[in-house]
């Protein structure tokens, strides 16, 4: 479980000081260390042990505490889709801005961006995929998981023509990763946006509003 923690940084439990917009959300509040359950506790020294459980203060993890029999399956899933699928990094990146992108998720977009380029994405790739546009000039295994989401996101099913292109390049538990990323970042997105949880800071372009 240590890598789950670079996923969003920190995450969310314990109420402690921090600079940035996370301390401001209201809702699924930063909860005291004596105000963890012994299940809680138990999942917090999990995924930080002490003593960085006691600096833990970012989403979405403190709302995933409240819930602490959820919490540990979510957590397990998260490091699955994140390190271990058969992705490369470029490529589930791309996923995770595609959904984070269709929920106007921004702490979602803000945590992904830089992890997205420094992964190999092109951030001609990533301005369009901003604009809700189709980006121009990908990879033609981007290509095949952008239109794969977007079929699934867009239409609710796949076409012959999509399916086929996405079997190729990534075969048949190759989609299913992507399934899996997609989905899992719906939760995160609605999580986040449940908590109106904002960008922490400006050091990336927030994703505009589009027009329905």
């Amino acid at each position: 479980m240590k890598h789950l923690l670079a996923a969003f940084g920190l995450a969310a439990l314990v109420a402690m000081p921090q600079a940035g917009r996370a301390e401001d959300i209201t809702r699924f509040a930063p909860l005291k260390a004596d105000e963890l359950t012994p299940a809680q506790k138990a999942w917090a020294e999990m995924i930080a042990p002490p003593p960085r459980n006691a600096k833990i203060t970012n989403p979405p993890y403190r709302a995933y505490v409240r819930n602490p029999d959820l919490a540990p399956r979510l957590s397990a899933l998260s490091d699955y889709l994140r390190w271990h699928t058969s992705l490369p990094p470029r490529l589930s990146e791309l996923a995770i801005l595609i959904t984070a992108r269709q929920w106007t998720a921004q702490y979602e977009w803000f945590a992904h961006y830089p992890l997205a380029l420094k992964a190999g994405l092109d951030p001609a790739v990533l301005s369009a995929i901003s604009a809700g546009k189709r980006p121009e000039n990908m990879k033609d295994d981007e290509a095949a998981l952008y239109d794969l989401a977007m079929a699934l996101y867009r239409d609710k099913q796949v076409p012959d023509a999509v399916y086929g292109a996405a079997r190729e390049k990534f075969g048949e538990r190759g989609i299913m990763d992507i399934i899996g990323i997609i989905g899992y970042y719906d939760l995160v997105s609605m999580t986040l946006i449940t908590m109106q949880a904002g960008a922490p800071n400006d050091s990336v372009a927030p994703l505009p509003a589009l027009s329905k």
